[in-house]
């Protein structure tokens, strides 16, 4: 446990040995620099950092792509000191949909010239010696797994990252990469960050028993479904300035009978929703820790406060079946 009392796992645990401590609760960086946001400067992005470590939160895990590399830098910025020894860096490289600062000409996104670029772009961004978790942020159609494992593991070698993690990979694609990385001795992936929550639940029949074959520690994203399961929404109420305000074809696509439903069945048990929704998930037999992003203090607390509910395990029933797909 955490000094602030948040309880923390293994992210992965492979026959070579697990990856790194971290709490049960994370916090998400794609808000660190976004335009118009309480975030979106040095001070905002410390008010929230400072407060998760307040909290006990040791994961915070960002990507080169998140606001143009914005994200990064003011992470950097404001982990000096002790801060980052405090915390668990983890940070995402070579989406196939978006391209990171300064990344033409680098080939391949899974390629090894890409990957050593992108490595040591982030370094020189966060300020950091060495990344403690290093994730392909999707998979790589052009490259071969083996080639980027190999690139993958010399970076561990060299010392400038210290374990490695994929993103959006299916089954098969963690099968073969846990199969190509032990038959050619290469440093494992020991996370997975997939979209998963009590609305997303297509993992469940092959993704995520793949990753629990193979050891990885799950990072669900998007576990709040961008805050339809946090209960600040309603099917009549959307609060003015909130994320999905400005994507109404979300909102119209929830299935509101049922989100009500949750709601009542979560105040007869007298949890909030951001609870149930979190700690459901933390019941799942995989997950590592449970990435939230926040932009204000409050909001980091909150999601805190979810990794510290021990929740019955009768209620947690009653959400599943509400859910079950």
């Amino acid at each position: 446990m955490t000094a602030q009392g948040l309880a923390t796992r293994p992210l992965g645990s492979t026959p070579t040995g697990e990856g790194p401590q971290v709490s049960i609760v994370g916090l998400g960086g794609n808000n660190f620099g976004r335009p118009n946001s309480a975030t979106a400067t040095r001070a905002g992005a410390d008010a929230v950092i400072g407060a998760a470590i307040d909290a006990g939160i040791t994961l915070i895990d960002t990507a080169d792509i998140y606001n143009a590399g914005v994200s990064e830098e003011l992470i950097g910025q404001v982990l000096t000191g002790g801060r980052r020894e405090q915390v668990v860096i983890a940070t995402k490289f070579g989406h196939q949909h978006a391209s990171a600062p300064g990344s033409e000409g680098w080939g391949p996104k899974g390629g090894a010239t890409y990957i050593r670029n992108a490595c040591d772009a982030s370094l020189r961004r966060l300020g950091v010696d060495v990344i403690d978790v290093y994730q392909l942020h999707t998979p790589d159609p052009e490259t071969p797994i083996l080639e980027t494992l190999t690139a993958l593991h010399e970076l561990v070698t060299a010392g400038k990252v210290r374990f490695i993690g994929s993103s959006q990979f299916t089954g098969a694609m963690i099968r073969e990469a846990d199969r190509v990385a032990t038959e050619h001795g290469l440093t494992r992936f020991v996370s997975a960050q997939n979209l998963y929550s009590l609305l997303e639940r297509g993992i469940e029949a092959d993704d995520l028993p793949a990753m629990r074959e193979c050891g990885l520690g799950l990072l669900p994203f998007f576990p709040l479904a961008s805050g339809a399961l946090s209960g600040k929404y309603r099917r009549d109420h959307t609060p003015e300035g909130s994320r999905l305000a400005a994507r109404p074809e979300i909102l119209e696509g929830l299935d509101w009978d049922r989100l009500e439903s949750y709601r009542a069945l979560c105040e007869r048990a007298d949890v909030p929703m951001v609870e149930a929704s979190i700690g459901w998930l933390l019941a799942q037999q995989g997950v590592a820790s449970v990435i939230a992003g926040a932009t204000t203090p409050e909001q980091v607390r909150a999601n805190a406060a979810a990794g510290r509910r021990q929740l019955d395990p009768a209620f947690l029933a009653e959400v599943d079946a509400l859910f079950c797909v």
